[in-house]
């Protein structure tokens, strides 16, 4: 006859934004089973908003450099990517633009945010400027 152990699950550590589950006993290769059904889950589940595309005055491709910006536009599409973003209103996506002039550092409190939209993030650094140096961005904030 089969013993089967009823899994215990006990929570290591919770916050705010983060938690640290145990389940125990599980067979072996199950976790692994397990934990990706429940990434699914959640990744589907949960929604959020973030910057989903960029367009950049004067720039042909993701490659290029910009003149008089440290950073290369792979450097600031990347830097966009870690702004965090939450959508007050319905719509499904917005633009915002991020029109300055250098010298100096450009961070996510930069952007020219629509009603109903929040970085919550604004310290997040996104590109550094010298001289007088002009630099147009076009972002799109979408739902996913």
């Amino acid at each position: 006859m089969l013993d089967f152990q009823i899994p215990r699950i006990t929570s290591e550590t919770t916050d705010d934004d983060r938690g640290s589950f145990v389940i125990e006993p599980l067979d072996r290769g199950f976790g692994y089973t397990f934990g990706n059904s429940l990434r699914r889950v959640l990744l589907s589940s949960l929604a959020g908003a973030a910057v989903t595309s960029v367009r950049i005055e004067g720039v042909a491709h993701e490659f290029s450099t910009i003149k008089g910006v440290t950073e290369d536009v792979t450097d600031i599409v990347l830097n966009l990517k870690g702004i965090v973003c939450k959508m007050h209103s319905d719509a499904s996506e917005v633009e915002a633009p991020l029109v300055v002039t250098g010298p100096g550092e450009i961070t996510a409190k930069d952007i020219d945010l629509p009603a109903g939209v929040e970085v919550l993030n604004p310290d997040a650094h996104i590109a550094t400027l010298e001289k007088k140096t002009k630099l147009e961005l076009y972002l799109t904030i979408g739902r996913g």
